[in-house]
């Protein structure tokens, strides 16, 4: 019999280690190969270690970052929940101390016609949990463990916040100097309208020609009023992220915009503790840990110590006055036999919700190198684009001189004249679309390393 129980007691202490261990982060073998050769750089500095401000220097859109932060009402919800996280970590805390209770009654009773007695009850009573198997202990680690998934959260909303808003600016900035080209071309078109009708009184041009150029003048002011439209509905849409009614954005141009000339990623190793969604789910995988150590704690035993002292008149069988003191201490153990297999299945619940938090956790790492690899190609990529299209429309601005030259001065055909301006118009328009793709290349990366907050 002794064999016995000294071998449940080994095997109840072994199964016990597990219940008090603490979470360590798992060897995450990716974490050293999230970057491509292409772009990653063995310089452990890293852009997300600037501040927003310190990156976007635009007055008016750091001004604009702040109205957010101080507004916006995915923020105030994240901060909020970091609130609720606290408090439920001060109740685990809380949950070590013993409990308290005041239970003061008192009874008027009478028999037939005998005199009624009058009987009191002036107590308070206690009761202590004490944790020998980890289950307060694990509560208290998960709820610490759930505070810093929701302070990871908030970060998380954070800089996607400041990327959003920075992304909005600069999409306006675009869409202005979109509008001032094609405004301009709108006006050049209203010019070429007139010459040709000009010409045609002259004999030296078509009707073909004078409608040529009025379809061409007609389009491009469909395109004014789309950009207005876009720009209208993108000012909108950033009022309401800032939590403003919809208003006009005060805001600069695209042109007196400066961004640093390199970026630098860092290590991939820098993404597990700066990346807040990726601290998030790292947070969500130690609290399935320690939900796992709880299931495990529900089949060891639970011991409570409980007492409670006060002044009664109805001490035992007799009733007297003045009362007595009246006081008691019981301990109790319950130890868990049959629960009809729940506890069983909690365990393999909170086993299999552990793996899934692994899974999601070695995902978000995953996704997070293939975001800073994909924001510093199309940075890259547009910068390279920015040179081509610029010697483009060098080129196209040539072009059109000569071709408005020879139609003055030779018979050559309007229609080529036509071709050339709608050529430079839409190189005009891709510069500043790579320009734009550029900085949102900046801002991708900034926020795929975690920066922003």
């Amino acid at each position: 019999m002794k064999k016995i129980l000294l071998c449940l007691f080994l095997i109840i202490g072994l199964n016990g280690c597990l219940i008090y261990r603490s979470y360590e982060r798992p060897d995450v073998a990716v974490s050293d190969s999230l970057y491509r050769h292409s772009v990653a750089s063995g310089d452990t500095a890293s852009i997300a270690s600037l501040s927003w401000e310190e990156l976007f220097t635009d007055p008016q859109l750091q001004q604009l970052i702040e109205e957010g932060l101080e507004n916006n009402t995915d923020l105030g919800i994240a901060r909020l929940k970091v609130q609720e996280a606290e408090a439920l970590l001060m109740t685990s805390r809380l949950a070590y101390l013993p409990s308290l209770s005041l239970t003061p009654q008192g009874t008027i009773s009478r028999v037939g016609g005998n005199k009624a007695t009058k009987t009191y009850d002036l107590a308070a009573s206690a009761d202590w949990e004490i944790d020998l198997f980890g289950r307060l202990l694990n509560s208290k680690r998960g709820a610490q463990a759930a505070l810093e998934q929701s302070q990871a959260y908030r970060q998380a909303v954070q800089t996607q916040l400041v990327a959003t808003i920075a992304n909005s600016y600069y999409t306006l900035l675009m869409l202005d100097q979109q509008l001032d080209i094609t405004r301009r071309t709108a006006e050049t078109w209203s010019e070429s309208v007139r010459a040709m009708k000009a010409l045609k009184q002259a004999g030296q041009a078509t009707e073909m020609a004078v409608a040529q150029s009025e379809a061409s003048k007609l389009s491009v002011d469909a395109s004014v009023l789309s950009i207005e439209r876009q720009i209208n509905e993108m000012e909108n849409s950033l009022s309401t992220l800032l939590g403003l009614s919809p208003q006009e954005i005060e805001r600069s141009t695209l042109e007196s915009q400066q961004f640093p000339d390199t970026l630098a990623t860092g290590v991939p190793l820098q993404l597990l503790n700066r990346r807040p969604d990726v601290r998030q789910c790292e947070a969500e995988l130690a609290v399935a840990y320690y939900a796992t150590n709880s299931a495990r704690s529900a089949f060891y035993p639970a011991v409570t110590l409980s007492g409670s002292a006060g002044w009664t008149n109805a001490a035992g069988a007799a009733i007297t006055n003045p009362g007595q003191w009246l006081l008691t201490a019981v301990g109790s153990l319950i130890q868990p036999l049959f629960e009809r297999g729940s506890n069983i299945a909690n365990l393999r619940i909170a086993k299999a919700q552990q793996e899934e938090a692994l899974l999601t956790f070695r995902q978000s790492l995953l996704d997070a190198g293939a975001e800073v690899n994909d924001a510093l190609v199309q940075w890259q990529t547009a910068r390279q684009r920015i040179l081509l299209d610029e010697q483009q429309a060098a080129s196209l601005r040539s072009a059109l001189r000569s071709s408005e030259l020879l139609m003055e001065h030779s018979s050559q055909n309007y229609l080529e004249v036509l071709t050339a301006r709608q050529s430079l118009l839409q190189a005009e328009l891709d510069v500043v679309t790579d320009r734009f793709d550029e900085i949102q290349g900046v801002i991708n990366l900034y926020h795929a390393l975690g920066g922003g907050y």
